[in-house]
């Protein structure tokens, strides 16, 4: 694969490390506001629901935008590969930022009730699905190999920074305006992105990495992307670990703490607290790559993170109080974090260029269209067995992750290029 970025009219750039390349800081802040902007959506949205109707018809409202994420998104894979990556999240911004303005249009203009906002969440959803491929495709366009784990550090930062200051922007404008000033902001920070996505240069991808199959159905294609995970020696058990990882840690790290923080008395602040250390854990992980640019053994690293936090999940219904918890939740954010990063930065790497967006989409169907779903099931769960055990459960799931990263000697022995 070449190693250099190319545009029309421009010579080629040698390779330099991403936190240093105008490129990819555009591509950064254009991912940055682009998710600050969606943070802020989802107040404005959560709030016109709630002064719209009772609170299960909120929950109805906000609820609405996963199920076409999840039925479209292997879709939505297809369409990134077959229409570029870069192309297809211009055009998806594009279509959320129209879409929000429009909410805000109309709310400042009337009072719209459930209907309008439930077809917002449905489009929100439906643009997600095509979205949220082609950006996990994008960075290997805009950068090289060598580069990638760094890039996903400078990923994850972006992704806290954007949880830290989206919330309350989106709290202060609704403050200020009510829901049609938030989602006004909303559009505007997702618009900023544009500009910025226009101006990124992408790889072209080679000739010779672009399989026939990208000129045959849409059907044929997304078997074809399939078939590449599950023939691969390191993508095939890599998205089994990734699976097994989210569905043991995202119950626990959700539903399970809110749970947890009542049943001992932690309060909304203590919860709180505890979330800031899993927060400042991850945020320092993603800091240390950025810097660092790539770990060694990288498929080792991941599967013994995993095990690792998976015993930290495990402890974090029994210890004593507020500050052991935020001690360990801080430990499991910078687990959580680097498992991720590498698994990350793993996918990217190892799979072929033209099936980026098809692999892309099957990680975050795992992520979240099925691992989302043991939320209820750890509510339910806790509700007959309590916190402990359920804790215990879900850390197990999440270990069995690491342990087949562990003992698949693909996945094990894959290493990041240099």
């Amino acid at each position: 694969m070449p190693s250099t970025l190319t545009a029309p009219g421009t010579a080629p750039v040698a390779e330099r490390p991403a936190h240093r390349d105008p490129n990819v800081l555009r591509w950064l802040a254009a991912y940055t506001s682009s998710m600050i902007g969606d943070s802020v959506y989802y107040i404005a949205l959560s709030w016109a629901a709630v002064q719209s109707g009772s609170p299960s018809q909120a929950g109805v409202v906000m609820a609405v935008s996963a199920l076409p994420r999840a039925l479209l998104m292997l879709g939505g894979g297809v369409i990134a590969d077959r229409l570029g990556p870069r192309r297809v999240v211009i055009g998806s911004d594009a279509v959320r930022c129209a879409a929000v303005l429009a909410a805000a249009a109309l709310l400042f203009l009337t009072t719209p009730g459930l209907w309008p906002l439930a077809a917002l969440a449905l489009v929100f959803g439906t643009v997600d699905a095509v979205f949220m491929p082609a950006v996990g495709a994008l960075p290997a366009r805009v950068t090289t190999r060598g580069q990638l784990a760094r890039v996903q550090g400078m990923r994850g930062l972006g992704i806290r920074f954007a949880s830290v200051v989206g919330a309350p922007v989106g709290g202060l404008a609704v403050a200020a305006g009510g829901a049609a000033a938030a989602f006004g902001l909303a559009g505007l920070l997702i618009a900023v992105s544009l500009p910025l996505l226009i101006s990124v240069r992408v790889r072209e991808l080679p000739a010779d990495d672009t399989p026939a199959a990208r000129r045959g159905t849409a059907w044929r294609d997304l078997t074809d992307g399939l078939g590449h995970i599950r023939r691969h020696r390191v993508l095939a058990p890599l998205i089994l670990a990734i699976a097994l990882g989210d569905l043991g840690f995202v119950g626990p790290l959700n539903v399970g703490l809110t749970l947890l923080a009542d049943e001992r008395g932690w309060g909304a602040s203590g919860m709180g607290w505890v979330l800031a250390g899993f927060g400042v854990g991850a945020g320092a992980v993603s800091l240390l790559l950025t810097v660092r640019g790539r770990l060694p053994r990288a498929g080792q690293v991941a599967g013994c993170a995993i095990l690792a936090g998976a015993c930290a999940i495990g402890a974090l219904a029994f210890v004593p109080g507020v500050a052991a918890a935020v001690g360990v939740a801080l430990l499991i954010g910078l687990l959580a974090g680097l498992s991720g990063a590498m698994c990350g930065a793993l996918l990217q790497t190892q799979t072929d260029a033209a099936y980026l967006g098809r692999v892309t989409a099957v990680s975050g169907l795992v992520s979240l269209g099925i691992a989302p779903l043991s939320m209820p099931l750890s509510a339910a769960a806790i509700g007959l067995w309590g916190t402990g055990p359920v804790f215990v459960a879900s850390a197990a799931v999440c270990g069995l992750g690491g342990v087949i990263a562990l003992s698949v000697p693909g996945l094990r022995r894959a290493e990041l290029p240099k």
